[in-house]
Order: C-alpha cells, then sequence, then structure tokens
C-alpha cells in the first residue's frame, strides 16, 4: 500500500472523473468503489461515496463530498513530459471538454484541478543557472510549453 495517497473532493461526480482521468493515462484502472449506505451525514443512499483508482502506478482517492470544496491552484498534479508529442497529448486531453489553459504549463482541467505539464528536460536545465533563467522567461510567454522553443532559449538561439 503507497504511504501517501492524493485524496481529492468532487460534489458529486467522483466517479465520471476517476473515469476520465484513467483515459488519459496509460497504465491507469479503477480499483475500487464504496457507496453511501444512508447512514452518513450526507450522500444519497446507494450512491458513489469514493472511488479507488490508479494513474501509471499512483493511486487516489476521489469522494463525492458535496459543494462545500473547491479545487485551487494552490495544489496542482505535475506530468512529466519526454516529449513534445507527450505534452500535446496530454495538453490536449486533460483541458477537453471545458479545461482551462492558464500559462506556464499550466491548465486546469474541466473538474477544476490544475495540472503542469512539463518536460522532464527541465530539471537539466536548471543546474545552468544562466541557461535556466533564459529558459524560465520562455515559458513565462507560453501557455502550452514548446520544447524547441525552450532549447532555444537555453542554448541562446533565437
Amino acid at each position: 500500500m503507497q504511504k501517501i495517497t492524493p485524496f481529492l473532493w468532487f460534489d458529486s461526480n467522483a466517479e465520471e472523473a476517476a473515469n476520465f482521468y484513467v483515459s488519459v493515462f496509460k497504465n491507469s484502472k479503477v480499483k475500487e468503489m464504496t457507496h453511501y449506505t444512508g447512514e452518513e451525514p450526507s450522500g444519497q443512499k446507494g450512491s458513489v461515496m469514493t472511488v479507488s483508482f490508479e494513474l501509471d502506478g499512483q493511486e487516489f482517492v476521489a469522494l463525492n463530498g458535496g459543494p462545500q470544496f473547491k479545487f485551487t491552484e494552490a495544489v496542482s498534479f505535475v506530468v512529466n513530459c519526454e516529449t513534445q508529442e507527450e505534452i500535446d497529448y496530454y495538453w490536449e486531453k486533460l483541458s477537453s471538454g471545458g479545461g482551462e489553459e492558464v500559462q506556464c504549463g499550466w491548465l486546469t482541467d474541466k473538474y477544476g484541478l490544475s495540472w503542469q505539464v512539463v518536460p522532464t528536460k527541465i530539471r537539466e536545465w536548471a543546474r545552468d543557472t544562466a541557461g535556466f533563467q533564459r529558459v524560465m522567461h520562455a515559458v513565462m510567454q507560453m501557455k502550452k510549453i514548446d520544447i524547441a522553443a525552450l532549447e532555444r532559449a537555453y542554448d541562446q538561439r533565437n
């Protein structure tokens, strides 16, 4: 069992959200669901209470907890991508259906959850302060990340 599991609060669409996320990430699955029994202070008897799911080996739990809490950008999930094709894929899938493109590789999906879709190469670039500053300046001008543009900025090419 995973020591720390992200627990995501939804109003009433936890099952829909879990199925969406499982469709986006390879090697993913819905693991189990619990249902309200009618004994809890909220939730309609028989409706889905929690959904346990796994995204590429990372476990999550989604809760249908009601409208009291909403996601904010204070918590986000990072999707590390090796290629531009991966960035394009996750950007398109996660922002589809009413998601919002934000800035600097950030987006908010249709459920309000924030994601950062970034190249893994950013760690390498971070080792060189001057090059990394140029990369970060370029990132600030983008919504979806363009790896080739960041490489040019790192290498001081225009």
